[in-house]
């Protein structure tokens, strides 16, 4: 069974989740902020998943997802009262991999920490000891000399084409946004419009095959991501 690190500064919801994920064999680890969360997490090595309410006191639920994501690659949830969209991408672009909002079906929230346990902790950078280079399941990105290899054998890319690439390798599983994508590498002063990452992305997921077709996701209404899995 599991160790799982359940953080929110209402103690009846850490009770009520807690008592759930007991009853399923699960060891259960409560932080009632941010720095307690994040601490727990340093010093349990084997957590197999992270539960973070958004708004905790001393550091909020994203800043705790994004310390998690420097070095861990376990799934994190995160909940809140809020439904907005901002909320929702900002908890995707922390490198969260599921959303939830208060109030939830214990019974559903249950299920969907199932499914990612199931899936399993995955690497967050899959970068060779140089940091030059990365290497996910039989695509090698050798970043200094722009050089891109599937399976050995070479694919051309336009500047662009690969920057997105490098973007989508440098953290497997997180979102980036149509915004986000456009003002890092064509600069917030470019006056094109979405479409211009839309067509990119396309044009790079085809040049990658099969590969790309795999490990390219859309995520609709927001934007793109490198999936860890065959979801």
């Amino acid at each position: 069974m599991a160790k799982i690190l359940v953080a929110d500064d209402e103690q009846l919801i850490r009770k009520l989740i807690g008592d759930c994920l007991k009853k399923e064999g699960h060891t259960v680890l409560e932080a009632e902020d941010g720095e307690k969360a994040i601490e727990l997490f340093k010093n349990n090595k084997d957590l197999s998943l992270a539960l973070l309410d958004i708004m905790m006191p001393e550091i909020d639920g994203w800043q705790v997802c994004k310390t998690i994501r420097e070095t861990s690659g376990i799934p994190v949830i995160l909940v809140s009262a809020r439904s907005q969209d901002f909320d929702q991408i900002m908890g995707f672009e922390s490198g969260a991999d599921d959303y939830v909002t208060k109030p939830f079906s214990l019974a559903v929230l249950m299920r969907r920490i199932d499914t990612l346990l199931k899936r399993g902790a995955s690497p967050v950078k899959a970068v060779t000891e140089n940091d030059d280079e990365y290497n996910i399941d039989g695509i090698r990105v050798l970043k200094s000399a722009h050089e891109v290899f599937i399976n050995g054998e070479r694919v051309e890319l336009t500047l662009k084409e690969f920057k997105i690439l490098c973007k989508l390798c440098s953290h497997p599983g997180r979102v980036y946004t149509r915004d986000k994508l456009l003002d890092e590498l064509w600069g917030i002063d470019y006056t094109g419009d979405l479409r211009t990452v839309d067509s990119h992305v396309a044009r790079l997921r085809t040049k990658l095959g099969d590969w790309g077709t795999k490990y390219i996701k859309t995520v609709y209404g927001t934007g793109y991501k490198l999936s860890r899995t065959d979801d």
